[in-house]
């Protein structure tokens, strides 16, 4: 399908402000001008209302708990990895998605803000989701917790349903990174253009593992593709057409498949990476978001 006509021209404005992309600055920079897209056009009218909400700590880790009306013991708890790269990005930027979750799949939300690369590189993303994980099926559930995210936050939560597979019982991949050397005929097509950009996830990538000597390329900490699949949890897994990640996810989905592990994959048309935040300016986003919480709930509830 051709790209969906608000993006296109949402593209259009950001390629003629003449700003120079996220690949040529710094990771502070990077980290304003995300929230620049995000946290600073959500207005007061605009917060998705929840049933409770509170700041909390998990596994020593600034998080945030979002509880839908009518909370109970019973209510299913999705631990949430936000997106960014692994160096960008934060609990406030995803905080209009976590609402979203907990009130329209009427699950309990904790958004865990991990530590992020160059500061802190690889593996201690991983290191800090692993334990939230645990910290959330000790505290909050009693048992199992599902595990979501998009992009690098949906990379975090493949690995903790491969690594902790006793502790997870579904799994929502949002256009996931999953095969960081892998060659992708997506990574090509989309290469320029489309929001995320080729050159920006080497960038990324360069800041997440950049100080690793002996990093190998099969190593399921960084490419959970690479990883045992049977056994793990259920998952949704989302891509979007114009998306360098596209292929790579679809990959993933039908590897889930191979291995007898239950997966409902759905590509949206039309659509490039980071839609989920992109509901104000595009109907067709609006859509597809509404639908994969359609698909979220099911999947938790089921």
């Amino acid at each position: 399908m051709p790209l969906d006509p608000p993006l296109a021209a949402m593209l259009e404005f950001i390629s003629a402000a003449g700003y120079p992309p996220m690949h040529e600055g710094t990771p502070d920079m990077a980290r304003l001008g995300y929230r620049s897209m995000t946290v600073d056009l959500v207005r007061p009218e605009d917060v998705v209302p929840v049933g409770s909400f509170e700041e909390c700590v998990a596994a020593d880790r600034p998080s945030r708990l979002y509880r839908p009306d009518g909370a109970s013991a019973a209510t299913p708890v999705l631990v949430y990895f936000h997106g960014g790269g692994f160096v960008i990005g934060d609990l406030d930027t995803h905080d209009q998605v976590c609402r979203r979750i907990c009130r329209d799949a009427a699950v309990t939300v904790l958004s865990v803000d991990y530590r992020l690369a160059p500061e802190h590189p690889f593996p201690a993303a991983v290191e800090d989701a692993l334990a939230s994980v645990r910290w959330a099926a000790e505290h909050l559930a009693g048992g199992s917790v599902a595990v979501g995210g998009d992009s690098a936050g949906a990379n975090l939560a493949a690995i903790c349903a491969q690594e902790l597979a006793d502790l997870v019982c579904a799994q929502l991949l949002i256009y996931p990174a999953v095969d960081a050397f892998g060659e992708y005929a997506s990574r090509s097509e989309n290469a320029e253009g489309y929001f995320l950009e080729q050159a920006t996830m080497e960038w990324f990538f360069g800041h997440y593992v950049g100080a690793v000597d002996d990093l190998r390329v099969d190593d399921t900490r960084h490419s959970p593709l690479h990883g045992r699949l049977d056994g793990v949890a259920p998952a949704l897994v989302v891509t979007a057409e114009y998306d360098p990640l596209r292929d790579e996810g679809e990959a993933y989905a039908a590897r889930l498949a191979e291995a007898g592990v239950g997966v409902d994959h759905v590509r949206y048309d039309a659509l490039i990476h980071g839609f989920v935040d992109m509901g104000g300016i595009s109907p067709a986003a609006e859509g597809a978001v509404a639908d994969l919480v359609a698909r979220t709930a099911r999947l938790l509830h089921g």
